[in-house]
C-alpha cells in the first residue's frame, strides 16, 4: 500500500469553527483507513508514517503561511511570485524574540545555476546589519539545485530572532543569489523585533 496524494484531502473553510492557524481552518482528512498500516512490515509501515508526516508538516506551514506585500530590491535573474511569513497577519512583521518565523518565497529564475546563496540584513538608518539565518545554502531550502532557467521554485527558509536583538523596528532584506552573484530574488519588508 502506497501512500497517494489522493489519499489526503485537504479542507480549508473559515465559517465552519475549527481549530485556526493563521487567517483560516485547516482539517486534513484521510480516506483510508489507518489500522490497515499494521499489515505492512516495520520498514514500509515506517517509510508510510514517515510520508505523512512530512505531507502533514507541508500543510500546516501552508495553513499558518501569511502572503505579505513586500518591495523587490532587485530580483536581477528571477521573478518573485510570492512571499509568504508565518507569523505575519500584517505589516510590519513583529518578530517576538527567541522565536523563529518561516519564510516561503515562491520565484520564477531567469538563469540557470548550480548553486544558491541566501543573505539576509537588517536594515536600520540605510545601514545594511547582517542577520545569521541557519541555513545559508538555498540548495538546502526547498530548491532542489542546479537551477533551471524559467523554472517555479519555492524557497522554504526561517529567520531566528535572538533573545539579545534588541526592541526595534527596521527593514529586513532577504536575497537570494545565483553562482554569479546576482539576484534570483531580493524583497524587503517592515519588522519590528519585540519581547
Amino acid at each position: 500500500m502506497l501512500l497517494d496524494p489522493t489519499d489526503l484531502v485537504f479542507f480549508s473553510d473559515p465559517s465552519i469553527p475549527l481549530p485556526s492557524i493563521g487567517s483560516f481552518s485547516c482539517v486534513v482528512f484521510f480516506k483510508f483507513p489507518l489500522p490497515s498500516l499494521r499489515v505492512l512490515d516495520g520498514r514500509r509501515r515506517m517509510e508510510i508514517v514517515c510520508r505523512l508526516l512530512a505531507a502533514l508538516i507541508t500543510l500546516g506551514t501552508l495553513c499558518g503561511a501569511e502572503t505579505v506585500k513586500f518591495h523587490e530590491c532587485g530580483s536581477t535573474v528571477g521573478k518573485i511570485l510570492t512571499v509568504e511569513i508565518t507569523p505575519c497577519p500584517t505589516l510590519p512583521c513583529i518578530l517576538r524574540k527567541g522565536q523563529t518565523s518561516a519564510v516561503n518565497v515562491t520565484f520564477i529564475s531567469k538563469t540557470s545555476t548550480k548553486t544558491s546563496t541566501a543573505v539576509v540584513h537588517g536594515i536600520l538608518n540605510k545601514v545594511p546589519i547582517p542577520f545569521h539565518i541557519p541555513n545559508a545554502d538555498g540548495c538546502k531550502s526547498g530548491i532542489r539545485c542546479p537551477i533551471q532557467s524559467n523554472q517555479t521554485y519555492h524557497y522554504i527558509n526561517s529567520l531566528p530572532v535572538k533573545s539579545e536583538y534588541p526592541s526595534i523596528k527596521l527593514v529586513v532584506s532577504w536575497e537570494l543569489k545565483d553562482e554569479n552573484d546576482r539576484s534570483l530574488f531580493c524583497w524587503r519588508i517592515p519588522v519590528q523585533i519585540t519581547d
